[in-house]
C-alpha cells in the first residue's frame, strides 16, 4: 500500500486526488467483502459444529441407550444366577437330606444284617452243639460196629490245655481200644462239612497230638457232604460218619 501511495504523490494534483478518492472506496469495499465472507465461512463453521453437536448427542444418546441395555441385561443375567444359585443350594440341601435318610436306612439294614448274622450264627451253633450231642450218643456204637473200636469211658466236649491259659477246643474227644492198643479219639461236627474243614480239623488234630502223644483215631461228623469231599477225608484217614446214620 505504501508504493501505491507513493506512486499516486508523483501525479498532478487533479489526478491525484481522483486516484486517492478511489482507493479509499476500494478498501472499504474489500473490507466489507472481506468481513462478509469471514461471516459467512464462521457461519459454516458454526453449522458443522452444530452439526458434530447433534451427531455427538445421537451418539451419546445411542451410547446411553445401548449401556442401560447392557447394564440390564448384566443385571438379568445376574438375577438368574443368583436364582440357579439358589436352585442348586436349594437341590444340594435336599441332596444331604437324601444322603442323610440313605445313611440312616444303611445303618439300620447294618444293624438288621448283624442281627440276622447273630441269629444265624445262634442258629448254626445251635444246629452244630445238637449234631454233637447225638454224636455223643451215637458214636461209641458206630465205632464198634464199623471199626471194632471199644470206647473207654465216654466221649465228650472238652478242652486241651497246651500252655499257661492255653487251650484248644476240641469237640469229640475220648479214649478207645482196638485190638489192645489205646488210641485218642479225636473229632468234630459240622452241619456241612467242606475240604477246608478237613484241613483245619487235621491242623487242630496234629496241634492236639503234640501235647498228647497217643495215636488218633479221627472223626468228622455232620449232616452233609460231597463226594469229592469225602474222598479227601479218607485219603487223609479220617473216618466220616452221616447224621442219619445216629
Amino acid at each position: 500500500m505504501i508504493r501505491y501511495l507513493e506512486a499516486i504523490e508523483t501525479l498532478p494534483p487533479e489526478i491525484k486526488l481522483s486516484l486517492i478518492k478511489a482507493f479509499e472506496l476500494f478498501k472499504e469495499e474489500i473490507a466489507e467483502t472481506v468481513k462478509r465472507s469471514d461471516f459467512e465461512e464462521l457461519k459454516a463453521v458454526v453449522r458443522e459444529l452444530a452439526e458434530a453437536q447433534k451427531r455427538t448427542e445421537e451418539s451419546l444418546e445411542s451410547f446411553k441407550k445401548t449401556t442401560e441395555e447392557n447394564f440390564n441385561r448384566v443385571w438379568m443375567a445376574i438375577d438368574e444366577l443368583a436364582e440357579a444359585q439358589k436352585r442348586t443350594e436349594q437341590r444340594v440341601e435336599e441332596l444331604a437330606e437324601a444322603q442323610k435318610r440313605t445313611e440312616e436306612e444303611l445303618r439300620t439294614l447294618i444293624k438288621g444284617q448283624k442281627e440276622i448274622r447273630q441269629e444265624l450264627g445262634g442258629l448254626s451253633h445251635t444246629v452244630g452243639y445238637r449234631l454233637e450231642d447225638e454224636s455223643y450218643k451215637a458214636l461209641p456204637e458206630l465205632l464198634r460196629q464199623e471199626m471194632g473200636l471199644e470206647i473207654k469211658g465216654r466221649l465228650k466236649r472238652d478242652f486241651v490245655e497246651i500252655g499257661e491259659d492255653r487251650y484248644i477246643e476240641v469237640n469229640i474227644i475220648g479214649e478207645g481200644t482196638l485190638n489192645g492198643r489205646v488210641y485218642l479219639i479225636v473229632g468234630e461236627a459240622k452241619t456241612q462239612l467242606k475240604k477246608r474243614d478237613i484241613d483245619e480239623f487235621i491242623k487242630r488234630a496234629d496241634e492236639i497230638k503234640r501235647y498228647i502223644p497217643k495215636e488218633q483215631m479221627r472223626v468228622l461228623v455232620t449232616y452233609h457232604a460231597s463226594p469229592p469231599v469225602l474222598r479227601y477225608a479218607k485219603d487223609k484217614g479220617i473216618k466220616v460218619f452221616f447224621s442219619y446214620e445216629f
